[in-house]
């Protein structure tokens, strides 16, 4: 650069230069502000990307609820407000059904080669294992275990409600429910040797369900006065049959559990009850009797998956 330029550079005044270097500077500024909010957006979009990830890792995974655990969950919410005679509401009964319903064998621990399946060649009557899961004043959860030729006698549910899930195998059972409009108190009457025998402990019964069932199959269920109350189960073959009672057995709430015989209609007679000859194989005469002897239910650990209490 010349002198002349320089002296004219020199020549300005202060307040010119001054606003030539703001000017400068503000335009530096403007420049390095740009770059440094990119710098920060750039940083900040890092971070929150980071951040995100770093949530993403954090999220637990999901828990696995075992269907057991599941069915339990459910039966605290059916039987709340479970008490003697007190039936669930029909939306409430349709949803542990449909939990039941998808319960298998290997939900629970079961297999049909497990020892307490098999036929044993020592006894009359094939031992009975009953797997406990769980039990409160609400309701009860178990699983029988029934070998081939296995019998559960006929035996009532006083105010209860129960669903009956058979897990494999085949099992005919036979049910009824109290006839109605027959006095309870009505003392039937046998003829033996010519000899009227009177039998107050006989009540009419109508039969519910007369048939097998093989599962898969959909859970059975019975009701306080409907259903078939009074049940009896024999296996076909090696079965296992998933309980729920709501409520429980409970001898001091009266729901005491009481065994019969079975008797065709035509063995005994009331004053006043008829019934015609097509309709006297869907009737009987139940007749309370005392435990049978020969009936051996032992207990046995449940192994399948732990319930949470929560």
């Amino acid at each position: 650069m010349g002198r002349a330029a320089l002296a004219d550079i020199k020549g300005k005044g202060f307040s010119e230069l001054a606003k030539e270097t703001k000017t400068d500077t503000d335009v530096k500024n403007k420049v390095s502000n740009a770059n440094k909010n990119k710098n920060t957006t750039s940083s900040e979009s890092r971070g929150k990307k980071s951040r995100r990830r770093h949530k993403k890792m954090m999220v637990p995974a999901a828990v696995v609820v075992s269907p057991v655990q599941r069915l339990f969950d459910t039966c605290k919410d059916v039987f709340a407000l479970a008490g003697t005679g007190i039936v669930p509401t029909p939306d409430k009964i349709e949803q542990l059904k449909a939990v039941l319903d998808e319960i298998k064998p290997a939900d629970v621990g079961l297999n049909p080669q497990m020892p307490f399946f098999r036929l044993p060649v020592t006894r009359r009557a094939p031992p009975i294992t009953y797997l406990h899961i769980h039990e409160c004043e609400k309701f009860s959860m178990g699983i029988f275990c029934l070998p081939p030729s296995g019998v559960i006698p006929l035996h009532n549910h006083p105010g209860m409600t129960v669903f009956s899930k058979l897990l494999f195998g085949t099992m005919h059972i036979k049910s009824y429910d109290w006839v109605v409009d027959v006095p309870s108190n009505a003392s039937a009457a046998v003829d033996q040797s010519e000899t009227a025998v009177q039998h107050p402990g006989v009540r009419l019964a109508k039969v519910k369900v007369d048939s097998d069932l093989t599962a898969p199959c959909t859970p059975s269920i019975l009701y306080p006065a409907d259903g078939g109350n009074m049940h009896c189960f024999t296996a076909e073959t090696s079965c296992a049959i998933l309980d729920v009672l709501g409520p429980p057995y409970s001898d001091p709430d009266g729901r005491h559990c009481t065994y019969y015989f079975d008797h065709p209609f035509a063995r005994f007679s009331v004053e006043g009850v008829t019934i015609t000859a097509e309709e006297k194989e869907k009737y009987a005469w139940l007749q309370e009797r005392v435990l049978p002897e020969d009936l051996a239910v032992v207990g046995a650990l449940y192994t399948g998956p732990e319930i949470v209490e929560n």
